[in-house]
C-alpha cells in the first residue's frame, strides 16, 4: 500500500476509504490503535499474522501488545460509498475529528488527523531520511 488520501470524518463517525486502498485490504479489515497517535489499518490476512505472532511470544512480552492491539481492534466493512464506521474508541485515540489524512504504508494504512499527520512530518528532517537511506544502501 503507498499513497496519501485527505478526507473528511462526518458526523456519525464514518470515514471515506480509497477504493485502491479498499482493493488491497479486502471485504473486511482490521482498525486498531497505531503508534506515534494514529491507527494502524490492516487486511484480514495481515491481522492474522500480526496476531499471531504477538500470541507466539512469552506472556511476559505479550501481554502490553495484547492488550495495546488487541483490546482496540475493530473489524469492518466499508459500505456502498467506500465509508466505514470507526469506533468512539479509536476516533479519540487519534485526535480524529474532522480532517482526516490515510496514508498506505507497505503492508497496513494509516489514519491519522491531519493536524497530527502535519506536526509528525515537520519533526522528519532531510538529514534523518538521508541517515535512513544510507543505512539502507541507497
Amino acid at each position: 500500500m503507498k499513497g496519501e488520501y485527505q478526507h473528511s470524518l462526518d458526523a456519525k463517525g464514518r470515514l471515506f476509504i480509497p477504493a485502491k486502498l479498499r482493493e488491497e485490504l479486502g471485504g473486511c479489515f482490521v482498525v486498531t490503535k497505531g503508534l506515534d497517535g494514529c491507527l494502524f489499518v490492516y487486511a484480514q490476512e495481515e491481522w492474522e499474522q500480526l496476531e499471531a505472532k504477538i500470541n507466539s511470544l512469552p506472556m511476559s512480552k505479550s501481554r502490553d501488545l495484547q492488550r495495546f492491539f488487541l483490546s482496540s481492534a475493530a473489524d469492518v466493512n466499508p459500505d456502498k460509498q467506500g465509508r466505514i464506521l470507526l469506533p468512539n474508541t479509536l476516533r479519540r485515540y487519534a485526535k480524529l475529528e474532522k480532517d482526516v489524512t490515510i496514508i498506505g504504508v507497505s503492508r497496513r494504512a494509516e489514519i491519522w488527523s491531519t493536524q497530527v499527520w502535519e506536526e509528525y512530518n515537520e519533526k522528519i528532517t532531510a538529514a534523518d531520511v538521508e541517515q535512513a537511506m544510507e543505512e539502507l544502501g541507497f
